[in-house]
């Protein structure tokens, strides 16, 4: 099995918010989460993913990244 992109999830101070995906995300969403407790061992479900997911995906943008920077 190939790794996945999203480690381990670290214990984090959270805060709740609301969002509508479509059923076809949730699906996925759903499959990625059995797969990462299959890989790590740790039973997760896909609103747990979220937000480490999300991160992740903001950690990686460059444009974003750079307008933080204010470059």
């Amino acid at each position: 099995m190939s790794k996945l992109r999203l480690g381990p999830l670290p214990k984090t101070d959270m805060t709740k918010l609301t969002i509508s995906i479509s059923v076809v995300l949730k699906a996925e969403l759903d499959r990625y989460a059995a797969l990462h407790s299959q890989q790590f061992g740790e039973a997760v479900d896909a609103a747990a993913l979220i937000p480490h997911i999300v991160a992740s995906f903001i950690g990686r943008d460059r444009a974003f990244q750079k307008e933080r920077r204010g470059s």
